[in-house]
């Protein structure tokens, strides 16, 4: 089938909405079969951009819209643009079919697909699900540069699936708005970039700010303190997509001007509250659409990327092979037969879904495999073979998951809301009581604690007063022995001066008494000398001597016994005194005189 080559220019940033928690139930195999727990796969092909006809490209792909079959064609071996392909052994024609394949290449032919086409083929019925109470997910997968940001978001001329059904939203609330229904709206908007989660409604910081996931069994996988918006109208939202319009990060790439580098998520939590009057019944409903724009595959070859723009190709391409694994994960047959994740079994790793790998797959967890109606819109490249057949198939794999959507409704009749009132109010009661009593506590506590504090200071005031009249009658008494040892040290020179005297002088008559001097006798001139000649010669010269010494020897012992008797009684006060001294020394603890005293 021959077709006229056409291009088309989007000026969008490619951001997509994208719901907070991750649950998914997905639509029926056919269109118009709501009940079907399947995940519906719709594959949408974009016409030729500028570098494709520059290159001489030709169309590869061909759709029946009665069928829905796509078909993707063998290249030639004279295409430019399938290089690679021509190397492979087997190159052959493929089919696939799919819930809905839109022909978006060539605007002359019948079966052509537009914005609005996209939206009203499943945009509005999946906007009735969320009125319904069901959670739902649409997410946009391909190649970089295949369309998803133009299918999501479209431009300001040709809106996207996003803007149509933001606006269809509020255009159902304004014309079912009732006495007896209030609706509340709320919108989230964040990336997941290089497995970071950063929000999108908040100014970009240097460095970067990351929100972190949680867990929870009431809220499932969630972004902890993520901008989480009211809005009244389209307006409000359409303002909120602006911002994160320019807060997602983007760049320039070979194949793609204004690719995105980041997943990015646009949640819009819808909440229906519903009184019957007759029944006095309340009901509430509470839906989450979550809206995805992936980022897109590429391959560094084509992309020609370099630096951070590898790094960001090398994170986007492993989140996207995990999402591929979680996906052929869900679509095995062997979980669709009851009973089949255990058969005794339970450690097979055809059992484990691989959610946690990825950020991106942690995130939509409950819309992949939860409680949600999913849809995936497959972008598809005309010419470029090998990149078309991965994404066919991956879409192709995708569409055999099948999710538990249930209704996220809460019906509450009078007496049970009157008996829930009275439990409440009677959980309150008990709460304040316990509240009263603890502080009753506390206070309590306090008290004690603050007697308890103001005796310890008393006894520490009274301690320390003690210690300070303790210290001052030591002073005195100091002070008192200080002067009594400087009016005793005069004294105690004195005597130490006559000790030393006495002891020199007890040396002396000690040596005398030892060494004796012997004094000749003297001769009076009027001694007859007849009768000394006749005693000297009848007397013999020892008995001479002997006369001699004994006066001397009588006189000498006294003087000896004298003086030993004085040098005892003064060792005997000087003993005295260096007692008393001592004892004044350990009883106060002088330092100073008294130990120069001792000391000498």
């Amino acid at each position: 089938m021959g077709f006229e080559q056409h291009m088309y220019g989007s000026t969008a940033s490619a951001p997509s909405l994208r719901a907070r928690d991750p649950d998914i139930s997905m639509m029926d195999s056919s269109f118009l079969d709501g009940d079907s727990g399947n995940v519906k796969v719709v594959v949408r092909v974009r016409r030729f951009v500028p570098r494709e006809i520059e290159r001489g490209a030709r169309c590869l792909v061909r759709m029946d819209p009665v069928t829905q079959k796509t078909t993707l064609c063998a290249p030639s071996e004279f295409d430019p643009a399938n290089t690679r392909s021509q190397s492979r052994k087997i190159i052959e024609e493929k089919s696939f079919t799919f819930d809905k394949s839109f022909w978006s290449h060539d605007d002359v032919d019948s079966h052509y697909a537009h914005q609005e086409d996209i939206y009203n083929s499943f945009g509005e019925e999946f906007l009735d699900h969320n009125f319904d109470g069901y959670h739902t997910c649409i997410f946009a997968y391909g190649q970089t540069g295949s369309g998803k940001s133009y299918t999501m978001m479209g431009t300001p001329d040709q809106p996207g699936l996003i803007p149509r059904t933001c606006e269809g939203l509020f255009e159902r609330i304004e014309s079912e708005q009732s006495s007896s229904i209030t609706y509340n709206v709320h919108v989230s908007y964040f990336e997941v970039y290089n497995e970071h989660v950063r929000d999108l409604l908040v100014p970009r910081t240097n460095p970067p700010q990351y929100l972190k996931i949680r867990e929870s069994k009431a809220d499932g996988v969630y972004v902890q303190n993520l901008t989480d918006e009211p809005v009244k109208s389209y307006s409000d939202v359409e303002r909120l997509m602006r911002i994160g319009d320019i807060n997602r990060t983007t760049a320039s790439t070979k194949m793609n001007d204004t690719s995105s580098r980041s997943h990015a998520v646009f949640t819009i939590m819808l909440k229906q509250i519903q009184h019957d009057m007759s029944t006095d019944e309340t009901i509430e409903r509470c839906a989450r659409m979550r809206l995805v724009d992936l980022a897109g595959s590429e391959r560094a070859k084509s992309t020609e990327a370099t630096g951070q723009r590898l790094r960001e190709g090398g994170n986007i391409n492993q989140s996207l092979s995990t999402l591929g694994r979680v996906i052929g994960a869900l679509a095995d047959p062997k979980r669709q037969r009851p009973g089949s994740s255990s058969q005794g079994k339970p450690g097979r790793a055809r059992d484990v879904v691989p959610y946690r790998d990825s950020v991106l797959t942690w995130l939509l967890k409950d819309s992949l495999g939860g409680n949600s109606k999913t849809a995936m819109v497959a972008c598809i490249a005309p010419s470029d073979y090998d990149e078309t057949l991965s994404t066919l198939r991956y879409a192709d794999q995708a569409k055999r998951i099948r999710t538990r959507a249930t209704v996220n409704q809460d019906a509450v009749s009078a007496a049970e809301r009157d008996a829930k009132i009275l439990s409440m109010q009677e959980t309150i009661r008990t709460l304040q009581n316990n509240l009263n009593a603890a502080a009753t506590r506390k206070r309590e506590d306090f008290d004690r604690q603050a007697s308890e504090l103001d005796d310890y200071q008393k006894q520490v005031r009274a301690m320390q007063r003690l210690m300070e009249e303790t210290r001052q009658v030591s002073e005195c008494k100091i002070r008192a022995l200080t002067n009594e040892v400087e009016e005793l040290r005069p004294l105690n020179e004195a005597l130490e001066r006559e000790i030393s005297s006495l002891r020199r002088h007890l040396g002396l008559v000690l040596g005398e008494l030892k060494n004796p001097i012997r004094l000749p006798t003297v001769k009076s001139p009027a001694d007859p000398v007849v009768e000394l000649d006749a005693e000297k010669e009848n007397t013999p010269l020892e008995e001479e001597y002997e006369d001699e010494d004994e006066g001397y020897q009588d006189g000498k012992e006294d003087v000896a016994n004298e003086v030993q008797t004085r040098a005892n009684d003064i060792l005997k006060d000087l003993a005295l005194f260096r007692k008393k001294t001592a004892d004044d020394r350990s009883r106060f603890g002088l330092r100073g005189a008294l130990g120069e005293i001792l000391g000498n």
